[in-house]
């Protein structure tokens, strides 16, 4: 019988179907015992007779493949690709696939709530009010506004779209590859450097993968270009912005808020916290129940089609193990 580890969690909380497609299928499977997020050290001990693993964000390393003796497939629920070792597993010829596109809606709605709980105060506010305090706070509206997104894929192009239900702000963006995004032919928008964006917008909001060009893309020289009143947004992936260099700017009085969702080291238990205009999320961007239910499905059928014989539809391209050999 085949075996299927299932190492993110929840799974199968809202939406029992992955579960039944496992099980109809005649697949053994073993969701994480440990109800968190495993270690490299964690993960190692427990995949070593597992043909599959559904898979979140843990580190699969090569040390982790090399416990695995009849691993055939990672299967990721999500898009996020920095936490498998791309170019060790096909190495060892281990099939990797993902969810690239089931995540988008519910980020780029969370990178919103973020970006108007800023704007607004919203959080400010209900913090005084728990503490017995009337404070109304001024805001401003993101119309009036200069919004830069660093990374135009599927979540940063969502974002740009959703921008026409908001007064349509002046947009600012920066991306690899520019050329073929007919989809936003219609808005008022302007390609430019990161450097640019830096300097211009009151809103920054980061939707790059994380890669060795992007790991600490955003230090304190790059804070200290921004306005002292702009605020950033990272709902993409935790390493892009140094986050010792985020807490020491804003401890300092410099930007208006930050909100980030994503962290190098998760659980987060950084000094972040201590600031109070610091928005802090769990990495629950994806975590809408029709979003999360979605990758969770995609994953796994992914996983029964392998063990099944049948023709995969989720593989990773050659791109992003190009990106990953490359250091790009």
């Amino acid at each position: 019988m085949s075996k299927v580890l299932i190492t993110t969690i929840p799974f199968a909380d809202k939406d029992h179907l992955p579960i039944e497609l496992l099980e109809n299928a005649n697949i053994d499977y073993l969701i994480n015992p440990l109800g968190k997020k495993l270690t490299e050290d964690e993960l190692a001990e427990m995949v070593t007779d597992f043909d599959v693993i559904i898979a979140g964000t843990e580190m699969i390393t090569s040390k982790v493949m090399d416990r695995a003796k009849n691993l055939k497939m990672i299967s990721r629920v999500g898009i996020g690709l920095d936490s498998v070792d791309l170019v060790s597993a096909k190495e060892r010829g281990i099939i990797v696939s993902y969810t690239p596109d089931a995540p988008s809606p519910a980020v780029a709605e969370l990178t919103f709530g973020l970006i108007f709980s800023l704007l607004r105060s919203i959080h400010l506010s209900n913090s005084q009010l728990h503490a017995g305090k009337w404070d109304r706070f001024f805001g401003r509206r993101l119309s009036e506004l200069t919004l830069g997104i660093i990374g135009v894929g599927r979540i940063g192009g969502r974002v740009i779209r959703r921008t026409k239900s908001f007064g349509s702000p002046r947009l600012l963006l920066n991306d690899i590859d520019n050329s073929k995004r007919p989809d936003l032919i219609d808005f008022k928008l302007d390609w430019v450097s990161k450097e640019k964006i830096y300097d211009e917008a009151d809103i920054i909001s980061i939707h790059t993968p994380l890669t060795s060009a992007t790991k600490n893309m955003i230090t304190q020289d790059h804070l200290l270009r921004m306005k002292k009143d702009a605020i950033i947004i990272n709902t993409a992936r935790g390493g892009i912005i140094n986050e010792q260099d985020l807490y020491e700017v804003m401890n300092s009085g410099h930007l208006s808020g930050a909100a980030i969702d994503v962290f190098e080291k998760e659980p987060y238990d950084g000094k972040l916290s201590e600031i109070e205009r610091c928005i802090l999320t769990a990495h629950m961007g994806s975590m809408s129940i029709d979003c999360r239910t979605r990758m969770e499905i995609e994953a796994t059928e992914e996983a029964v089609r392998l063990l099944t014989g049948k023709k995969l539809e989720r593989e990773v391209p050659q791109e992003e193990y190009d990106v990953q050999s490359q250091g790009l």
